[in-house]
C-alpha cells in the first residue's frame, strides 16, 4: 500500500482481526477516506500531518504474553484522537497501566447487552437504539488505566466502554463495525466527526478524475497491457487506463480454460464492440491445463496460474513496442489479505495471483489504481465510466478461476461439468431475480463420487456444491437462504441435465469460520 502522506484521513492500525476492513468501509461510508497499515508500518510512518484520528483494531494477539503487537506510547500523546476496539481497549489499557486478565470463565462471544453508566461524546445517541452489542474476547480489562473512567459495561465485562476525555482517547470492547451490533454506526460518526472534527471529503466518483490524471503522469507516453479477465475490477482498470492513454494501451485477455461456460467469448466481443478496447486474444488453455496437471494444493494451483499469467503478459509484450506496464486489477481487501498484519505467517488469510505470487523479478511495472478501493467503490466507478451493467454487477470471480473451484485435480471432463452446472445456477438466479440480492454465488466440484439411481440404473458421479452469500465487502458473509422451491428445482435442473453429478449440496456455513470460496 502507498501511504498518502497528503490526504486527510482516518488512520487504522491493524492489529490482525479478521473484521478490520469492515471499519475502514463504516468510516468511508460516512464520507471521510482512510487508510490501513500495519503496526511495522505505522513505524516507518514520517508525519502525522493529515491524520485526523487514529483506530486500533481488534486481533487475536494477547497483551499478557511477554511479547504482544503494539505502538510507541508516544503515538498515544499526540494530541490525536484514538479509538481503539477489543485488542485496541486491551491495548491502551496495558499501556496506560491498567489491568488485564484471561477471563477463560467469563469470556464473551456473540451478543451481549450493553447499559450506560456514564455519558460520553462517544456514545452520543448510541443508547437510543442499542439493545445489543457483538463481543469476540477472551481477554477483558479488570482494572481502570488512571485517568480513565467507565462510560458502559455489561454484565461479564465491567469495562466495556471507557475513556480519557482529556486526551481524547477512547476504547470499547465490542465491535461496533459489524451489523450485529445494533447502532454501531454512531459509534463511528461520534468519533470520526465529534471528536476527531473531520470533513467530508471523500467521494468515488470524484476520484475518477485524479486516477486518470495519476496514470497519464506515471505512464506518459509509454505503453501499458491490461490483464483483462472481464471481471468487474479489471473492466474498471481497462476503462480507467483507456481513458488515460487510449491508443497506447493494450488489453490482452487469456483463455486459461477456466472460465464460466461461454463466458470469455461473449466479454472479448462486448469489449472489443461496445467499448472500443485494443482487444488481443491469447488461448492459452492447453498450456494452463498442463501445468496444472495432477496439482491438488490450492496454493500451488494460485502460484501456477499467477506465474503463468505473468509469463504470458511479459512473452506479449515483448512483441509491442514500448510497454512498460502491466495494469492489474488489484483491490484494497487483496492488499490487506495478503499481507500479514502482526508478521505472523498465520495472519496471512490467503495470497492471490495478482499480489502474492508475482516472481521477484519482472520486466514490467505495475499500475494498480484500484488498490486503494473496496470492492462495492469499484461498482460505483464503473458505472460512472459506463461500464455494461451485465459486467459491473457481475459477482466476484477469482483470479484462478475454477481451478479453486474443482477440488481436487483438473481435468478437461471436470472443466466442461462444472461450466455447465454453474450456468444453469447463474442463469437460474437472473430469471428469478435473485441474482442482484446476492454478494456472490457459485457452483463447486467435489472429489468425491457417490452412489446414485437414475431410472433403473446405478450411477457413480460427482458430487456438485452450490454456494450463495450475502456480504457488505466480502470479509464476512452468511449463506443466503434461498426457498426450498427454488433449491428443488435447481438440484433437478443440475441432475437432469449435466452427466457427471448426481448428488447437488448447499452449503450453509458463513464466514467466518468458513470462507466464501472452497480454497
Amino acid at each position: 500500500m502507498q501511504f498518502q502522506n497528503n490526504k486527510d484521513k482516518i488512520l487504522i492500525i491493524d492489529f490482525g482481526s479478521q473484521v478490520t476492513k469492515l471499519i475502514a468501509r463504516r468510516i468511508r461510508d460516512l464520507g471521510v477516506y482512510t487508510e490501513i497499515i500495519t503496526p511495522k508500518e505505522n513505524l516507518s510512518l514520517q508525519s502525522y500531518k493529515h491524520i485526523k484520528g487514529i483506530i486500533l483494531s481488534g486481533g487475536p494477539s494477547t497483551v499478557t504474553n511477554k511479547k504482544f503487537p503494539s505502538i510507541p506510547k508516544k503515538i498515544l500523546m499526540k494530541e490525536i484522537p484514538i479509538l481503539g476496539i477489543c485488542y485496541g481497549l486491551q491495548l491502551i489499557a496495558k499501556i496506560f497501566g491498567g489491568g488485564i486478565k484471561s477471563a477463560k470463565r467469563k469470556r464473551e462471544f456473540g451478543r451481549a447487552f450493553i447499559f450506560e453508566k456514564k455519558k460520553s461524546l462517544l456514545t452520543k445517541n448510541f443508547f437510543k437504539k442499542n439493545k445489543s452489542v457483538w463481543m469476540s474476547h477472551e481477554d477483558a480489562v479488570v482494572k481502570l488505566p488512571k485517568n480513565f473512567k467507565i462510560i458502559a459495561s455489561t454484565k461479564d465485562s465491567k469495562l466495556t466502554i471507557i475513556e480519557n476525555k482529556k486526551k481524547k482517547i477512547y476504547g470499547v470492547q465490542f465491535h461496533p463495525e459489524v451489523t450485529h451490533t445494533d447502532n454501531g454506526n454512531q459509534i463511528f460518526k461520534n468519533f470520526i466527526f465529534s471528536i476527531c472534527k473531520a470533513n467530508k471529503s471523500w467521494n468515488i466518483i470524484s476520484q475518477k478524475k485524479m486516477l486518470i490524471e495519476e496514470i497519464k503522469k506515471i505512464v506518459k507516453r509509454d505503453k501499458v497491457i491490461c490483464a483483462l479477465s472481464g471481471g468487474v475490477d479489471s473492466s474498471v482498470v481497462a476503462l480507467l487506463v483507456n481513458k488515460a492513454i487510449k491508443r497506447n494501451l493494450v488489453c490482452i485477455m487469456v483463455d486459461t480454460g477456466l472460465m464460466r461456460k461461454d463466458e470469455f467469448k461473449y466479454t472479448y466481443n462486448l469489449f472489443k464492440i461496445k467499448h472500443n478496447l485494443n482487444v488481443k486474444l491469447i488461448d492459452a488453455s492447453k498450456i494452463f491445463l498442463k501445468s496444472l496437471k495432477n496439482k491438488t494444493n490450492p496454493e500451488i494451483k494460485r502460484k501456477i496460474i499467477g506465474k503463468l499469467f505473468i509469463k504470458i503478459f511479459e512473452k506479449e509484450s515483448k512483441k509491442i513496442s514500448k510497454v512498460k506496464y502491466l495494469a492489474q486489477g488489484t483491490l484494497y481487501p487483496d492488499i490487506i489479505e495478503s499481507r500479514s498484519s502482526t508478521g505472523s505467517k498465520s495472519s496471512k488469510i490467503k495470497s492471490h495471483h495478482n499480489v502474492g505470487g508475482l516472481p521477484k523479478k519482472m520486466n514490467l511495472k505495475l499500475i494498480e489504481p484500484l488498490r486503494d478501493f473496496f470492492k462495492d467503490e469499484v461498482r460505483i466507478l464503473g458505472k460512472s465510466l459506463g461500464l455494461a451493467h451485465v459486467i459491473s454487477r457481475r459477482h466476484p470471480f477469482p483470479g484462478p478461476g475454477l481451478a479453486i473451484r474443482i477440488i481436487g485435480k483438473i481435468t478437461p471432463e471436470k472443466i466442461r461439468i462444472l461450466q455447465e452446472a454453474d450456468h444453469i445456477y447463474i442463469t437460474e438466479l437472473i430469471k428469478n431475480n435473485l441474482y442482484d440480492k446476492i454478494w456472490q454465488a457459485y457452483a463447486a466440484l467435489l472429489p468425491v463420487k457417490t452412489v446414485g439411481v437414475m431410472g433403473d440404473s446405478r450411477t457413480y458421479e460427482y458430487t456438485c456444491l452450490i454456494r450463495a452469500v450475502t456480504s457488505e465487502d466480502g470479509m464476512t458473509a452468511d449463506y443466503f437462504n434461498f426457498p426450498k422451491s427454488f433449491l428443488d428445482k435447481i438440484s433437478n435442473k443440475i441432475i437432469n441435465k449435466v452427466k457427471g453429478i448426481n448428488r447437488v449440496v448447499y452449503d450453509i456455513t458463513s464466514k467466518p469460520p468458513s470462507t466464501i470460496e472452497l480454497e
